[in-house]
This record gives structure tokens, sequence and C-alpha cells, in this order.
């Protein structure tokens, strides 16, 4: 596009043999969201002249919106659209210089776009560059369903969601040996009132002892990553965690009856040996009486 509006603008400038040309990048210039950017347009012109005698112009290429409008040594921003105000200006001094360049504010996801840069002094010429902007990603965050009870075999969905980046993400699962994941994977992209996206992405997969798992975000714009690593472990059991520990209580107290109902059955048994002991103890002291009184003679 920038090649045919260079070759446009020469062929109109025609019989006026301009001697002007501009230059603006080649590459598009990204900008970060909420931050100040310089779009560059520069230009050579072989004779001296005044700040009076140029001309710029700064218009959306698609619609010839007016951005910002310079000549006779002053801004003209009437026609300047309203969502550019006080957000734009030139640097009149390097005008002169060949310097033609525009500053823009606090840029917003809807300033992205291309942009004509326009120069007259005596001739013209024009040239066009493109606007992008980026966001980075907040830190991914990762949550689990179901959230407990988890046994290995089980279907299990993470979700890895980040926030306030531009633009869409590319989303990498991986499990902990590097495996791809992606193609169990659903993502959704949801922008706020900014422009700016919630990017969500559920993996879904069956649950192994010790699972690992990655989430990676890369932006394209920025060619920044952000990431975050979870390891899940799945209960080796047929019941669940909470089961357990009512199981094991109730084995204690059932333990403990069993030892106070030895206690108790040992005395008793302790008891009735006694009992028995002093039985036969008498029983025995009888029999030794009686047999003693058999064996005293009767006297006469």
């Amino acid at each position: 596009m920038q090649m045919k509006e260079r070759e446009a603008s020469r062929k109109n400038a025609g019989s006026l043999k301009a001697k002007l040309e501009l230059h603006v990048p080649d590459q598009p210039v990204v900008a970060l969201h909420g931050e100040d950017v310089t779009l560059n347009c520069s230009f050579d012109h072989s004779s001296p002249f005044n700040l009076s005698d140029v001309a710029v112009f700064w218009q959306l290429t698609d619609t010839k919106g007016s951005i910002h409008a310079f000549w006779k040594g002053q801004d003209q921003l009437v026609e300047q659209l309203e969502s550019y105000a006080n957000r734009t200006s030139l640097f009149p001094a390097q005008l002169t210089a060949g310097n033609a360049s525009l500053l823009l504010r606090r840029v917003a996801i809807a300033d992205e776009g291309d942009y004509t840069c326009f120069v007259r002094v005596q001739e013209y010429d024009r040239a066009s560059l493109l606007l992008q902007v980026a966001a980075p990603y907040t830190k991914p965050e990762v949550t689990l369903e179901p959230e407990s009870n988890l046994r290995p075999g089980d279907e299990l969905a993470l979700t890895c969601v980040a926030y306030g980046g531009y633009p869409k993400a590319d989303v990498v699962w991986q499990d902990g040996s590097g495996r791809n994941l992606t193609d169990n994977i659903t993502t959704s992209v949801v922008a706020n009132e900014q422009g700016l996206f919630t990017m969500t992405s559920v993996l879904t997969v069956v649950l192994e002892p010790n699972s690992s798992f990655s989430c990676r975000l890369i932006n394209p714009l920025l060619g920044e990553e952000r990431s975050i690593f979870v390891t899940v472990t799945g209960q080796n059991m047929a019941f669940p965690p909470v089961a357990l520990w009512v199981t094991v209580g109730l084995a204690v107290c059932l333990l403990g009856l069993l030892i106070a109902l030895a206690a108790v059955c040992r005395r008793k048994i302790k008891e009735s040996c006694e009992e028995a002991r002093r039985e036969a103890e008498e029983a025995k002291e009888l029999e030794e009486e009686e047999s003693k009184t058999a064996m005293t003679p009767l006297k006469s």
C-alpha cells in the first residue's frame, strides 16, 4: 500500500517534478497501550524554506479523517477527529530540518491502523505507515474442576486465565514431559471497554497419579511469554479422603473398646481365679479336718 501511494502521489505531482520525498518506517510501528509513540516521518528538500512554507497533514489512510494539521506556521485542529483531541503534536522547531513526525500520546487499542503523512513545501509527497498496539498479559492463573476428591482415571478440566493483553495471544499447553496438548483445548477471548483481552483456555485430560501441566501465553507482537506450571496429584484409593479419616477414627475407637474390654475380662478372669483358689484351699482344709477327726480313737 505504501509503495502504491507513493507512486500515485508522484504521478499526481507529474508536472511539478517533485523534489520532495518522504521517509517512513517500512515495518509496522508497535506501541504499548497507554504509552506515547512517535510516528516517524521525515522529508528531504533541495532548497531552504521557512516554517510558514511548510504544510503537514496526518490522516487515517482509510477514512481520510484528520489526525493533525499544520500550516501557516501553526497547528490547524478544527477538523481533528475528537478521539485524538489533546493527544497529538508535531515538532515545529524541527520542521525546517525535515522532521514531520507525529507524537501520539496515551495510545489506545482504537488507534491501531494505517496513517498517512502528507507534506507540502512547494512540491508535495505522502507516505503511509502501519501502527500496531500491544499490551502484555498478566501472569496466567490455573483452576481445576473438580478441585478435590481426585483419583487417577478421572476426567479433569484445567482452566488457564490471563488478563489485560493485546492482541490475541498464542496459547500452548504441555504436560510434564513437554508433549503438546493444544489439540485438547478450548480457548475464548473477551474484550473489555478499553479493547484489552481476557483469554481463557480450558484443557481437558484424564488424570494420572502424578500429572504436571504448563500453560503458556505468547504475545505475537511483543514476543513476550507468560507461563504457569502446576502439578496435580490423584488419590490412589477407592474412597475420598474424608471417608478415610472417618474410617481411621472408627478404627481407633474400636481399638480402644477392645483394649478396655480386654482389661475388664482380664480383671474378671483374675477375680474368678482368685475365688476358685480360695474355694479349693477351703475345701482342702475342710478335708484335712475331717480326716483328723476320723483318725482320733474313741475314749471308753
